[in-house]
């Protein structure tokens, strides 16, 4: 009896790429339908995917074991009572010791099948099924269970609970959901909750997800809160959440990704834990707020607010300033002072009566700021830049006005820079926390300022490790590090750090910075295998942090030939699409075209270019291509909407700690194709062994294909569900390709495989 594949889905099933299992249900035909059910005119109603109307998960972690509560509400949208089979990967590399099942009230018992039977499962599916997707999960084992009825019309409501053991890894333990859900789902999954509750039995130091934007609730030393929700998801990537435990002052988490034969890549990351307040260093801190006339009204409102949450949350052992400027600048103190209810009352007093008035004078207000930090002091001195225009008064000019906050900024004293509304220089800001090793923000004109800087303020009120430094002992060569300057670190935060690295082994990893002026170090001792491609979201976050630097460059310094063809190179391999990488690509691909360098079936983004009669309605595009590339009639732009948008989009790609944050401005990236559908260049893209595979009509390409330069290739077709094909499924390597669909090239082994229906 064939079976179809009506759902392929748990629908929230945080998505561990491969590593993970997603639930998923395989409707048996017509056995238990009603024949006078059927609609004359619509589809065999056994071929609906059903959907998936809500998931809500639930995990409990104790030390390395953790208990997945699931509760999913699927629907069956047919007019048919239908039976089918309820089916749950099994993790890799995971120890179940318990699971449990409940199906609309009912408790079930599930059987348990090794990774041999499962494989002969879901090898019958495609053959008989004619869909590769469950290829995903090929070589795992699973649980089953048979449900009927499937009631017409009605839902369904499963829960199972399970209870794994978490691998652990460089002292780093993993937890994995599966969530790479989007192709299996007949409509995007209405509702998203999860929850995981972190008991570590000891001190946890880093905690961090690079797949999703979570939120992260320290709950004291030992606990932690992370919670993720979403609706209309159409999920396209694993879940993954990595946290380490230990009882030193200073965590360290690695992960790394290797093919054989070619550089790894590291994904480093940094924390301090909760932190006691005895560990918190002491620092100095100068407000710098914009007074001039164009503030008033609620922006200044909301900047006073602002600055009254920063001195109320400052720390007991803080000293501090505050600095107002307009046509001239004025302090409160006339030098740091120290914190106390006296001087708390004076500076709340003294920002009531601040008021807008007269020009913007830059200049003199940062010289006035520079200028409170003690000679020799050894506190971190920090400067909170708030302004809204561009200087007006004294030095003008950006590049003079540069040279002269260099001169005063002798100690490289970190400036954090706000920019409210859009009628600034954004390249000097820039610039400005560029070359003191900060951090930028831009508030529009229908964002909150109070939020913005009061967000900014509590995360890194608290410093606890300033100048910091990393390196790898001898054994390992690490190159293409991003950040190229390691910011501050501050209680309950972290830092991540990406990179290339040759070699493989045991590695000495030391740290060291400046806990409250006496220079610290820590080491750490870490193994980097030869060949581990598991974690392959780690490219993708190291090529977007290097394109976001790469297109900073470019904004702020101007185009070059080499800048231009590392972007495009690894905006292809990577699909880091943004409008300008975008038109970067369609202009490589033009070229290459006309000049033949490239068939026209390796053409990754110009094929669905070409069906755009006009890819956007919205002049936004070619205003930010103009104003990163520096030509055209926004060449010499440096404010605006545009510019501010450049600048955030960048920033955020050059952080990014979760792939969330990769894909900057695609919105503007849409268009109708020539049957008037609603499309998008950046649609169709998906990320698999560190490299993008894209796809164009319906057939998925590898970008290394696109890229590679031996014309002499060897080619390898393969029919869709011939022999040859499930005999080229007992490659690992392979069996992700294939799970993309029936028309697929992609390369491996330096040769290229063709799978075609």
């Amino acid at each position: 009896m064939q079976k179809i594949i009506l759902l392929v889905t748990t629908t929230l099933l945080f998505n561990i790429a491969a590593s993970y299992a997603g639930g998923f249900i395989i409707v048996m035909p017509d056995k238990h339908s009603n024949p006078n059910a059927i609609i004359p005119g619509q589809p065999n109603p056994a071929l609906f995917p059903l959907e998936s109307r809500s998931t809500q998960v639930n995990t409990s972690i104790s030390g390395q074991t953790a208990t997945t509560t699931i509760k999913q509400v699927f629907f069956n949208p047919t007019n048919r009572q239908l039976e089918g089979y309820f089916l749950f990967p099994v993790p890799k590399d995971v120890v179940i010791s318990k699971f449990t099942m409940d199906i609309n009230g009912v408790k079930h018992e599930a059987e348990l099948l090794d990774a041999t039977k499962a494989r002969k499962i879901y090898e019958e599916i495609v053959r008989r099924s004619k869909d590769p997707a469950l290829l995903e999960y090929y070589g795992k084992g699973m649980f089953r269970v048979r449900i009927f009825p499937i009631l017409a019309k009605k839902e369904q409501k499963i829960q199972l609970t399970y209870t794994e053991t978490l691998s652990k890894n460089n002292g780093t333990i993993e937890y994995s959901f599966p969530m790479n859900t989007e192709k299996y789902s007949a409509k995007p999954i209405q509702q998203i909750s999860f929850k995981i509750d972190i008991d570590g039995k000891e001190k946890i130091k880093t905690v961090y997800c690079p797949t999703h934007p979570v939120e992260i609730i320290r709950k004291g030393a030992e606990k932690a809160t992370v919670g993720f929700e979403a609706s209309n998801v159409k999920s396209d990537r694993d879940f993954k959440l990595y946290f380490n435990l230990d009882n030193s002052k200073l965590g360290l988490s690695l992960l790394n990704y290797k093919m054989p034969n070619e550089d790894g890549y590291f994904f480093l990351n940094l924390s301090p834990g909760f932190g006691n307040e005895h560990e918190i260093v002491a620092k100095d801190i100068v407000f710098v707020m914009d007074k001039s006339g164009s503030m008033a009204g609620d922006k200044l409102d909301q900047a006073k607010k602002a600055l009254r949450f920063c001195v109320e949350n400052l720390n007991k052992n803080d000293r501090f300033e505050i600095i107002p400027f307009s046509t001239e600048a004025t302090s409160l103190f006339g030098k740091v002072e120290q914190l106390n209810t006296s001087n708390k009352q004076k500076a709340i007093d003294f920002i009531d009566d601040i008021n807008p008035i007269g020009g913007t004078n830059i200049e003199e207000a940062l010289d006035l700021a520079l200028s409170a930090q003690e000679t020799n002091s050894k506190r971190p001195f920090f400067v909170i830049f708030m302004t809204d225009g561009k200087p007006t008064i004294g030095e003008t000019e950006e590049d003079p006005l540069l040279k002269k906050v260099a001169a005063m900024n002798k100690k490289n004293v970190r400036i954090f820079t706000f920019g409210i509304g859009t009628n600034l220089n954004t390249h000097l800001l820039d610039k400005i926390t560029a070359s003191t090793n900060a951090y930028r923000t831009y508030v529009l004109p229908d964002e909150d300022i109070e939020l913005k800087v009061s967000d900014f303020y509590s995360k890194a009120s608290s410093p606890v490790l300033t100048d910091i430094s990393i390196e790898f002992d001898k054994n390992v060569r690490i190159s293409d590090v991003y950040d190229k300057k390691l910011p501050d670190l501050f209680k309950g935060g972290s830092i991540s750090l990406m990179g290339r690295y040759k070699g493989s082994g045991k590695s000495t990893i030391t740290v060291s910075g400046n806990i409250n002026g006496a220079r610290k170090t820590f080491q750490y001792s870490v193994d980097l295998s030869n060949e581990n491609t598991e974690l392959d979201f780690i490219p993708n976050l190291w090529a977007s942090r290097a394109v976001g630097y790469l297109l900073d460059q470019i904004r702020l310094h101007g185009e070059n030939e080499e800048l231009v063809k590392e972007v495009t190179r690894l905006a292809k391999k990577h699909g880091i699409i943004t409008p300008y990488t975008s038109y970067l690509i369609l202009e490589d691909e033009a070229v290459a075209s006309r000049n033949q360098a490239i068939q026209e079936q390796d053409l990754i983004l110009r094929p669905r270019a070409l069906d755009a009669p006009q890819l956007s309605d919205d002049i936004d595009f070619e205003e930010e291509v103009e104003t990163i590339a520096g030509f055209g009639a926004n060449a010499k732009k440096k404010d605006g909407k545009s510019s501010v948008r450049a600048s955030k989009e960048s920033q955020t790609m050059n952080k990014a700690s979760n792939l969330a944050e990769i894909k900057q401005g695609v919105e503007r990236l849409a268009y109708k194709d020539s049957s008037g559908k609603h499309r998008n260049l950046s649609e169709g893209i998906v990320n698999i062994q560190g490299r993008a595979m894209y796809n164009n009509n319906n057939e998925w390409l590898d970008a290394n294909i696109s890229l590679n330069q031996n014309k002499n290739i060897k080619t390898n077709r393969i029919k869709f569900n011939s022999e040859a094909y499930f005999k080229l499924m007992e490659n690992q390597e392979a069996v992700a390709f294939l799970a993309l669909g029936k028309n697929v090239r992609f390369m491996m082994n330096n040769e290229v495989y063709e799978i075609h229906e």
